[in-house]
């Protein structure tokens, strides 16, 4: 891949009001995808929008998909409501135990993931800007935006459950353009932290399914379900 790659931004809201950041409860509520002359928001169905994004993702040239915190948040939270919907969409994932990246796992994961969807790589940017720091300017992708004078120039977001559908879509479009403004902006450093995927290696995300399995057995069973652990 060289310098006329295409990129693509991708972001996600969820709604926090049930479970947090648990895949195995919350669900999703936008999805943006941004590329060369488009901005893509999906939004409605939960299995219509993993469907819609899937169907998409494919009818694009190869390319990079660029995110924040995907391989800790974005790929593992949409690979495990599509496998808790029962979709089987073309993303594959590979925990990878040497990444170090500023947010705790997803509820039952062992930590983050190398990913490649279809025919698209993965860069997460978080690991050309971040600083895992807390308090840190560089650990917020809003933050960076602002320093770098690009993306969303307002305040912090409230809650995902708390904005106005049109606020969120809007937050939702911005995060996933300055996802991609980041990687162009630093791409011949992006090209060396691309994730690299073995077909051999890659698999379909499973944490959050496998749980509610075990929870329905649990509770089928009259036993009182045990706390998932991380």
């Amino acid at each position: 891949m060289g310098i006329s790659a295409n990129i693509y931004g991708l972001d996600i809201e969820i709604d926090t009001r049930r479970g947090g950041i648990d895949p195995a409860v919350s669900t999703l509520l936008t999805i943006a995808l941004c590329g060369p002359g488009f901005d893509d928001v999906f939004i409605g169905d939960e299995p219509e929008m993993l469907l819609a994004l899937d169907a998409r993702l494919a009818s694009l040239p190869a390319g990079v998909l660029a995110t924040w915190n995907g391989a800790t948040f974005d790929l593992p939270f949409l690979a495990d409501r599509a496998r808790i919907l029962g979709l089987d969409l073309d993303l594959h994932l590979c925990l990878d135990r040497r990444l170090t990246l500023n947010r705790a796992p997803l509820p039952g994961h062992a930590g983050a993931y190398r990913g490649a969807w279809g025919h698209h790589a993965h860069i997460d940017t978080f690991r050309l800007y971040g600083d895992a720091i807390a308090g840190s300017n560089w650990t917020s992708l809003r933050s960076i935006g602002r320093l770098l004078g690009v993306g969303c120039q307002g305040g912090p977001a409230d809650r995902t459950h708390d904005l106005a559908n049109e606020a969120l879509h809007a937050h939702a479009a911005s995060d996933a353009r300055l996802a991609r403004v980041l990687a162009q902006r630093r791409w011949s450093a992006a090209l060396r932290l691309i994730d690299r995927l073995d077909q051999s290696e890659a698999g379909a995300d499973l944490v959050a399914a496998q749980r509610l399995q075990r929870q329905a057995r649990t509770q089928r069973a009259g036993l009182r379900p045990v706390a998932a652990t991380v």
